[in-house]
């Protein structure tokens, strides 16, 4: 009796455990069915529904394709199966989602997205100064409305999502990059192209020089980016100021790079914090912008207060050397003059060696002054002040020149 009774009440459990006949569940007859077997029968018909659909999201550079089992639902076949008692036609309730949502949609986004590329210049040490990049505008994916579209296309008939992307427009135009890229000031110096020692000094001192950049603020010191004058190093020898005299010494012709920058460096606005003039007088310059330098204790230094970046070049023909300085500047035009304001008389000697006659050359006091326009104002102020040394002159005694014939 107690076996019978077990199994009746086993049967009976069974028997209402399942469902009524002609129970359809979002088109599915699962009539007769364990309450199990209805919820494994539905979500298979769903999961066969769902492997015939995709999820299409366009964007500008891509397109993005999902689709089962990237796509997953939720439903409420738990509860509905539970409150069946009767035959009937019933709707589960489902909801599709996009696994990972969150990680999908920041994926897309980034690689849909990029920054703003500014245009810009870059320095060139030869050829044209710069080269000029336009750059380009930037997008921005706006993944905030593609969570939200993800979700209706999800939740309707899975229809394209179009990603929506904004253009971050660029900062700076063109015009502004090539206004701070200008060029500033040029001077230019010559010299005697068949003196080879010395054309290949200049030449090597400008070549180190070539392709500086100065930042504002930033100092420049000749020596230390020129490097100490050797044969080592390079340097010949060729004529050089020496105690008043012109002697042989390598690194000969260094000075009239030094000159020539000095005047470019000048003209750009920058300040010299030092300058040495030469002993004698040089032919390549005006009194009062020369610029000596020698060995490690005489320098050619000054700063750029520009504000503005300064970037330098440096070109050497036949018989030239350039300085050109290119940057934004300060807004000023600068100019320069010279003025001899006395004469220093050359000391005469007499000698009766024909072999030492020299011609000489009278000395030279100078100042030289700045003038400066800005904002329509001109000003003018005294730079420096110069005193270089007289040649002496040598002259044959002239009690020794053969009289002239008389007539």
């Amino acid at each position: 009796m107690l076996a019978f009774s077990a199994g009746i009440i086993l049967f009976t459990c069974a028997f209402f455990n399942r469902l009524p006949k002609s129970v359809i569940i979002n088109g599915v007859d699962v009539g007769g069915k364990s309450r199990a077997q209805a919820a494994a029968t539905v979500r298979d018909s769903i999961a066969e529904d769902l492997k015939s659909k995709q999820l299409k999201i366009k964007g500008k550079r891509g397109e993005y394709v999902f689709s089962y089992p990237e796509i997953s639902w939720r439903d409420n076949l738990q509860s509905l199966l539970k409150s069946i008692k009767n035959s009937g036609d019933y709707t589960a309730s489902v909801s599709y989602y996009l696994n990972g949502i969150s990680e999908v949609t920041a994926h897309i986004c980034a690689a849909e997205s990029s920054p703003a590329e500014e245009p810009r210049a870059i320095f060139n040490e030869e050829g044209q100064p710069f080269t000029y990049y336009e750059g380009s505008d930037g997008l921005k994916a706006d993944r905030v409305k593609l969570l939200s579209d993800i979700r209706s296309s999800l939740e309707g008939s899975f229809g394209e999502v179009a990603l929506e992307v904004r253009t971050i427009p660029r900062t700076v135009n063109m015009n502004t990059v090539k206004y701070n890229t200008r060029l500033l000031s040029s001077y230019t110096t010559y010299f005697d192209g068949g003196n080879a020692a010395r054309s290949h000094n200049i030449a090597l001192a400008a070549k180190k020089i070539n392709g500086t950049v100065l930042n504002a603020g930033e100092s420049f010191s000749f020596n230390s980016t020129v490097g100490e004058r050797t044969s080592e190093r390079g340097f010949k020898k060729a004529k050089i100021i020496e105690r008043g005299e012109f002697v042989e010494g390598v690194g000969g012709g260094v000075c009239q790079v030094s000159t020539t920058l000095f005047n470019c460096a000048l003209l750009a606005g920058c300040d010299m914090t030092e300058v040495h003039q030469h002993s004698l007088a040089v032919s390549y310059v005006p009194p009062s912008f020369d610029a000596m330098v020698s060995g490690n204790y005489f320098d050619l230094k000054f700063v750029n207060i520009t504000g503005n970046t300064l970037f330098v070049r440096a070109y050497v023909g036949a018989n030239y050397i350039t300085f050109k300085m290119y940057g934004r500047g300060d807004g000023a035009q600068y100019s320069y003059s010279s003025r001899i304001t006395g004469n220093i008389a050359a000391p005469e000697e007499v000698t009766t060696d024909s072999a030492l006659v020299k011609e000489g050359k009278d000395g030279i006091i100078s100042e030289g002054y700045l003038t400066v326009k800005r904002n329509g104002i001109t000003t003018s102020r005294l730079l420096r002040r110069d005193k270089y040394a007289p040649v002496k002159r040598v002259v044959l005694d002239s009690s020794l020149q053969e009289e002239e014939p008389r007539i």
